[in-house]
């Protein structure tokens, strides 16, 4: 891992790098595109914020249905595990009911951890048979599923005596008939992306033996992480930022192509021309969009341990198609050309980029919208509750009510690490 205090970097190259790990830096950039946006002055894209009352009535009756008390979960990589029902967290616990707390969180955040890597878009064409049930998932929930039955098994560990690990000796082990056999990807069973998240996992390892302090040694796994934010807690209180930046440190050298400064890899960061260029890293836009959906699944995992998170409104809603799509949708965002929705893009494109950037920021305008109407706080109903009840579900029903499969309303062109 290459880590920017060792580095001889100026101070603008540090303090850039520095700001564009941060959850402000996320909502500063994206704001400025969001003006522009409004002022109609961007490319791609403009905003009718005249709909934002119209999409927050829709989330809220998404929201009810699934949660008619609203007692809403965070929105996380778990709920994904629980669909069809809890037996398998329950079987999980079962196999875990012998370690001592901090190892069980250990375990869990191995999971969590390796699944939410495995995330990136699936594809429509992709289905998984769940062993055991015959179930049949697809896209989130069956990558979700899929997983967990190859942790179980214990695919992502180099010690069979240990098989619910997740290890950096395995990991930079896997190959990828293997992964494509777990996923049971075939030509009649495409998953998109199967070399990009092999790389991405055999990279988890690499980083896992390269930060010693935040994964251990014996094996380094990302379930060593649990004991460097105990430590960080404070009367066992930990702001969610922190686990964010502890994910954005140990783990930033893992993807693949990405924008960097002085040799330090930013993760998911893009160019976007329209930001003035005023100095080092001043036209980049973050979004870090799986560390922060990462950062949300590992927080379950530490209230177990009696750690209260702080801070979850700092950390940003997830510019990702199913919450773009919503507001692509529903008309809170318009497109200005054709090539918008005929063409396929990159995520780096300036078009994916304006997207996600305008999504970030409607998100936060959608939650207070919802809040007003229910009268509750932010701290009462926190974005990543929102996210949950919520515009990822809402995004996902009125796709699958406008195109035949449910697919975005714009093409990507994936390659299994960013969407």
């Amino acid at each position: 891992m290459t880590d920017p205090l060792t580095l001889p970097l100026t101070t603008a190259e540090q303090d850039a790098i520095a700001y564009l790990r941060s959850p402000a830096a996320i909502r500063d950039r994206c704001g400025y595109l969001f003006e522009l946006a409004c002022a109609d002055r961007l490319s791609h894209f403009r905003c009718d914020l005249s709909q934002l009352e119209r999409v927050a009535d829709y989330v809220l009756q998404v929201m009810r249905s699934d949660y008619p008390d609203l007692d809403v979960p965070f929105h996380s990589r778990w709920r994904h595990f629980e669909v069809g029902g809890p037996a398998r967290l329950q079987q999980l616990d079962q196999h875990l009911a012998s370690l001592s707390l901090v190892e069980q969180a250990q375990a869990k955040f191995d999971l969590a951890v390796v699944s939410v890597l495995l995330d990136a878009g699936a594809g429509a064409d992709w289905q998984y048979v769940e062993p055991g049930t015959g179930q049949v998932w697809q896209r989130s929930e069956g990558l979700a599923v899929a997983s967990f039955h190859l942790f179980m098994k214990g695919m992502f560990s180099s010690d069979r005596t240990h098989p619910l690990r997740v290890d950096a000796f395995q990991l930079q082990q896997l190959t990828e008939s293997e992964l494509a056999d777990g996923f049971q990807v075939s030509a009649h069973n495409p998953l998109v992306g199967v070399s990009g998240r092999l790389g991405l996992l055999q990279r988890l390892g690499q980083a896992l033996q390269e930060n010693p302090h935040w994964f251990g040694t014996e094996p380094p796994r990302p379930g060593a992480l649990v004991n460097g934010l105990i430590e960080q807690s404070e009367e066992k209180i930990l702001p969610a930022n922190a686990v964010l930046q502890a994910v954005l440190a140990g783990l930033g050298d893992i993807w693949p192509g990405r924008v960097a400064i002085a040799q330090i890899n930013l993760g998911d960061v893009w160019l976007h021309p329209a930001l003035p260029n005023t100095g080092v890293g001043s036209q980049l836009v973050p979004f870090h969009k799986l560390s922060q959906w990462l950062t949300y699944s590992l927080l379950e995992p530490l209230q177990t341990l009696g750690i209260e998170i702080t801070g979850l409104n700092q950390l940003t809603g997830l510019p990702e198609y199913r919450n773009g799509g919503l507001c692509l949708d529903l008309g809170l965002l318009q497109t200005k050309h054709e090539a918008v929705r005929g063409d396929r893009h990159l995520p780096s494109s300036e078009i994916v980029v304006e997207w996600r950037a305008l999504t970030v920021i409607l998100l936060d305008q959608i939650a207070d919208m919802i809040r007003q109407k229910l009268n509750l706080e932010a701290a009462d109903l926190p974005l990543v509750k929102v996210l949950q009840g919520g515009t990822w579900t809402a995004g996902r029903k009125i796709a699958a009510t406008l195109r035949p499969g449910g697919p975005p309303p714009i093409s990507l062109e994936s390659d299994g690490t960013v969407f």
